[in-house]
């Protein structure tokens, strides 16, 4: 017997390209968790990498937090350590390791990786996607083929993301 139900839409995808040592993407934590609880499952947020060269424990935090995502905790692991920027800016590489061990990670694990550079190729192709597509700083936003740069304000930009967010997924239900 053959499941001739029709396929459900893939969901709108939200790249947010991010670095996990910048203030700006601390900010803008209060709006990707407001588009988390309005969307749920029906919008695909994904954390993107793009350490930025003026922060110089931005790329071992990127490499952290896909090991986090690899032990199933990475959205926690990424909000966590953008809560603490400053700490991270002062203490280095121990906070990204202490941070995993609050969380109950296996913070061997993320020390481990952060040594052996198991997720560099991940963090370098998120970071020459974001280059081929424009991204400067960061959080910039690319939903639905738009880019809108958070870098400079988030101002507006929560409102803008559900404008197209809508509008896309209006378009499934068409």
């Amino acid at each position: 017997m053959s499941d001739s139900s029709p396929a459900r839409p893939a969901a709108p995808v939200l790249d947010v390209w991010c670095e996990l040592q910048c203030s700006d993407c601390r900010t803008a934590l209060d709006d990707l968790r407001a588009l988390r609880a309005r969307y749920g499952d029906r919008l695909e947020i994904r954390l993107r990498h793009f350490p930025l060269e003026k922060h110089k424990h931005a790329f071992a935090a990127a490499q952290a937090a896909e090991e986090a995502w690899e032990q199933g905790r990475g959205w926690d692991y990424a909000e966590a350590v953008l809560g603490r920027v400053e700490e991270l800016e002062r203490r280095g590489e121990a906070v990204l390791v202490d941070v995993a061990h609050e969380l109950g990670l296996d913070a061997d694990e993320v020390d481990t990786a952060l040594i052996d550079g198991r997720h560099i190729l991940v963090v370098d192709a998120d970071q020459a996607e974001g280059k081929a597509i424009g991204v400067t700083g960061t959080p910039t936003y690319v939903i639905g083929g738009e880019r809108l740069d958070g870098g400079k304000s988030q101002e507006g930009l929560r409102e803008r993301i559900e404008e197209i967010t809508d509008r896309l997924l209006a378009g499934q239900d068409a």
